[in-house]
This record gives structure tokens, sequence and C-alpha cells, in this order.
């Protein structure tokens, strides 16, 4: 299960780490993870949660909430309204790097956020929650006989699973401003609750209260003999399973960039001069060999495609399988694909949506023929998807080109 870790801003400006596992194979949809009131993204229940679903095709994101684990900031100064805020945040960075998370799942308190949050992901189809709090007042029942020391002193440390943290009555107001109810009412999603019987840190009357609350289509999953921490190694496995199968019914597959940790493991290619005239290159990719030069009009022998026509034929050929991948998922009636290329220059000034307005710029034509019984509407989502294929992506996002001499 490779696993990727890197940082994204929080919604206090802070840098939040963050963690991305991904399949050894290919990633059918994205779920974002939540875990539980003070505990972090490397918490055991959300790495075994973690690997079970990656077996499944899943990818999950787990990241520190404010002033937790790896990221920045001040516990003390995180909110439940901050956190739900950085669940947001943490699908838009999915959604800009990768594909939006379709899959929405968390545990205990961040099971709580995660409803909170769902409604403002609107790529999201299911839920999942996880030994959650029906309202997220609950959680001050850890520190109850601290409350009116935290109401009169405005902050106050508390022990919380044996280490200090400081709760501020910031923390306190907003939870009691949240009511969670018109959330799961609202949630028009999915929705899997699971928890079990014998948690004692969360009663499992709050499932009963978050089952009640929300409409069709909604399941529960008795966790009968699990603790609310899923410390058992068995309970997260069963847990992942149990989420894998629902989910498939419920979310569609995304059509999604490969990861890098992907991309570093794919093959190099290597392009070398054969010497046999003034531009002329071998270029191999793994067992494949081509011939790259450039046109007798500028001193090649045209003896193979140039520099931009491998850049264009890549984008064409990542368009193409791009398109056809969502097709096959969808059963879309597509019969074939034809991408058309073509590289110029123009003057930035005759481009009215560019930011750069003096010059000359790159400019890509692409024209894309689909082939099939398609009606307008799918021919429509299967040029929007076009622009989702990663080559795209990447030409017209920020690259870095990192040079160095050969040892």
């Amino acid at each position: 299960m490779p696993t990727e870790r890197f940082q994204f801003n929080g919604e206090g400006g802070h840098q939040l780490a963050a963690a991305l596992d991904t399949p050894d194979g290919p990633v059918h949809a994205y779920a974002l993870f939540a875990h539980c009131f003070t505990c972090g993204k490397d918490v055991l229940a959300a790495k075994r949660i973690a690997t079970a679903l990656t077996a499944k095709g899943i990818a999950v994101l787990r990241f520190d909430f404010t002033g937790l684990g790896a990221s920045e900031g001040e516990f003390a100064n995180s909110t439940f309204s901050s956190n739900v805020a950085d669940l947001v945040r943490a699908a838009a960075h999915l959604r800009e790097t990768r594909a939006a998370p379709t899959l929405l799942i968390g545990h205990s308190l961040g099971g709580t956020a995660i409803l909170a949050a769902a409604g403002q992901i609107p790529e999201a189809k299911a839920v999942v929650t996880i030994a959650a709090p029906s309202d997220p007042v609950h959680v001050t029942h850890l520190f109850r006989d601290r409350i009116e020391d935290i109401r009169t002193h405005g902050e106050v440390e508390v022990q919380l699973a044996g280490r200090a943290f400081h709760i501020k009555r910031e923390f306190l107001d907003d939870v009691a401003e949240h009511s969670l109810a018109a959330h799961i009412a609202k949630l028009h999603k999915a929705l899997l609750v699971m928890h079990s019987p014998t948690d004692d840190t969360v009663g499992i009357d709050h499932a009963t209260r978050i089952f009640a609350a929300a409409k069709h289509p909604k399941s529960f999953v008795s966790l009968s003999g699990s603790d609310h921490l899923l410390s058992g190694k068995r309970d997260a496995a069963y847990v992942a399973g149990v989420i894998a199968a629902w989910a498939e019914r419920h979310i569609e597959p995304a059509v999604v960039q490969p990861t890098s940790a992907t991309t570093e493991a794919r093959r190099h290619v290597v392009v070398r001069e054969t010497r046999n005239s003034k531009f002329q290159q071998i270029v191999t990719a793994g067992p494949h060999e081509m011939v790259a030069d450039e046109p007798v009009a500028v001193g090649g022998q045209d003896s193979g495609p140039g520099p931009y026509d491998f850049l264009l034929a890549g984008l064409g050929a990542c368009t193409s399988m791009t398109m056809r991948m969502y097709a096959d998922r969808k059963s879309l009636p597509l019969d074939r694909v034809t991408v058309t290329l073509k590289h110029s220059k123009i003057h930035a000034k005759d481009c009215e949506e560019c930011e750069t307005r003096e010059g000359m710029l790159d400019q890509i034509d692409r024209v894309i023929a689909v082939e099939g019984a398609l009606d307008a509407d799918q021919r429509a989502r299967l040029m929007e998807i076009a622009d989702k294929c990663p080559v795209h992506r990447t030409l017209t996002s920020e690259i870095r080109i990192v040079t160095k001499a050969a040892d």
C-alpha cells in the first residue's frame, strides 16, 4: 500500500499534515477519513481501515486536524466548526489534485464532523459513521468535571486519554451551537451507521438518533464486541470490508490522476542522440523504442515525430484513454474516440481569458470526435471528462522540472 505524505492549507492558514494511502493497482474511488477527537491520522483504527480499503481499490486521505499529530497550529484554537471547514478543504485538495472524494468516513467525533461537512462536498455519494455521537456537544462529557472552570477562566488544561490538552470557552460555545439533526435530515446521500452496542464512550443510543434522523438509503451495522477505538485488528478489518462492499452500490468510479507514488514507479524515458544526423534521437520507454527528429525545413531528416509531436501525442492518448475508461465504467455506447491536436504560438493580446497580456503564448487546439449511439448528455459528459485527463491537468498546472548533471 503506497502512502504519499504531504501538507495542505487548513482553514486557519496552518499547514495540515496528510497521508494518502493508494492501492497497488488502479484507483476506483477516493475516500476522505476523519479521525476521532484528540486522535490523529495515524491512529491504529484509521491506518487499518485505510489498508483494508486500498486492497479494494479505494484510496484514502487521512489528515491531522489543527494542533494534532504533525499539523501546525494550536489544538486549543480549534473548534468543531474549524474541523468541519478543514474536512471541506481536504476534499477540495483531492478535487484539485486527483479526484473529489465520493466516500466520506468518520470515526467518533470525526463521524459527527463528516455528517456536518457532507453537504459541502457535492461529489460525495456515500457517508459512513463509526461510533459517532449524534451531537457534537457529547464530547464535552470527556471533561465534564472541568466545564465550569473552562467557562470561568476561558481556557483550562484537561487530561484526555492520558494526555494534556487545552480547551477554551470558544470550543464549548461552538459545539453547543451545532444541531446535527438538520444536517442529517438534508444529507441526500447514502448513509451507513456502524456502532457497537457495548461502546462505553459513545452509547448505542447515538447511532439510533442518527439513523432515525436520516432518510433512505440508510443502513445500520452492529459492531458487537468492538470497543470505541476499534483497537482489535479484526474489528478494523471487518469495518473496512463492510464499508467497501456497501460503498460499491452507491459510489461511481472516479476518473483519477495517478498518484506521485504510482508515477515514480513507472519506467524512465531515455532519449539519446544517434549521431546519424543533426537532430535524430532514439527514445526508449521500457521495452518500447521510437525515433525522434525534426522536419527537413529546420535541419532534420523528418525520420520521426518532433518533440512537440510527442507532447501532443501524450495529451491525445491520455485524453482518449481517460474517456474510454469512463465510458466503460458507465457502460456508455462509445465506439471510438479520435483526438486531433495542433500546437501553435499566438499573441497574448489575442487571448481574452489569459492572464498574460504581452508577448507570445503556446496554444494547443484539441478536436475530439466521438463515435457511437450516444445522446447529447452523454456526449457532453464525455467532453467534460476529457479535461480530467492527467496529462491535461499536468499541462495546465504549475510544473517543476529539476535538472542535474549525470553522475
